[in-house]
C-alpha cells in the first residue's frame, strides 16, 4: 500500500497530544503581535484608547480597535480555514486544524499590514484613511476567525452556509461592503462599485 505524503503529516499530527497544538496557539498570536510591532504598527489606536465597537468604517479609528464591521468577515475566515484544514487533514486532531488555521491567519495579519497591501487598499478601495491595523485589532481579528472556526466545528453545514449568506448580505447593506467585494476589490478595482460604495462616506 502506497503511503502519502498527507497520510505521513496526517500521522505525525496524530502523535503529538492536542494540548501542544493548544499551547502553540498564544505562542503564533504573541509571534504576529511582535512581527506586526517590529513593521511599525500601532499597538492600538493612535487616538490614544480602546473601544469595544467601532462602527463607522470610513473612519480613520476603522481597524484600530478590537471589533468593526469587518471582524464578521474573520468569522467568515474561521469557515474558510476550518474546510480548508478538514479537506487537508481530515484525520488530524481538531487542535492541530484550529494551530493550522491561527498560523494561516497569522500569516494573513502580517501580509494584510504590509506596505504593498495597505497601498493596494487605498488605491483600490475608498478606504483612503486606511493606514494598517492596530495590534489589538490583529490579535482580535485571530480570536474572531477562532470564533468562526469553532462554529464550524459545532454546527451543520447547512447552519454555516446560512450565516455566510446572512453576514454577507447584511455587511452589504449596512456598509456596501463584504468579504466577496473586499478579495475583488483588492485584486482588481472596479470602478462602479468603488463609486457606489463611497456614497457612504463622508464629503
Amino acid at each position: 500500500m502506497t503511503t502519502l505524503p498527507g497520510d505521513v503529516g496526517t500521522g505525525l499530527a496524530q502523535r503529538i497530544p492536542p494540548r501542544v497544538y493548544l499551547l502553540a496557539i498564544p505562542v503564533v498570536i504573541a509571534l504576529m503581535a511582535l512581527i506586526l510591532f517590529a513593521m511599525g504598527r500601532t499597538p492600538i489606536c493612535t487616538c490614544g484608547y480602546v473601544k469595544l465597537w467601532h462602527g463607522v468604517v470610513y473612519s480613520s479609528e476603522n481597524s484600530q480597535h478590537i471589533f468593526d464591521w469587518y471582524s464578521f468577515t474573520h468569522i467568515e475566515h474561521g469557515f474558510a480555514l476550518y474546510a480548508l484544514g478538514w479537506l487537508l487533514l481530515p484525520k488530524a486532531p481538531v487542535a492541530a486544524r484550529l494551530a493550522l488555521a491561527v498560523l494561516v491567519e497569522g500569516v494573513w495579519e502580517i501580509t494584510e499590514n504590509s506596505e504593498f497591501i495597505i497601498e493596494r487598499y487605498r488605491a483600490g478601495t475608498i478606504s483612503l484613511d486606511y493606514f494598517g491595523d492596530s495590534i489589538v485589532n490583529s490579535i482580535a481579528d485571530v480570536g474572531t476567525m477562532m470564533f468562526g472556526f469553532t462554529l464550524a466545528y459545532l454546527l451543520p453545514i447547512w447552519s454555516v452556509a446560512a450565516i455566510v449568506v446572512a453576514i454577507e448580505l447584511t455587511l452589504l447593506y449596512v456598509i456596501r461592503d463584504n468579504l466577496t467585494l473586499n478579495v475583488v476589490m483588492l485584486l482588481h478595482s472596479i470602478p462602479a462599485v468603488k463609486a457606489w460604495q463611497a456614497g457612504l462616506a463622508p464629503p
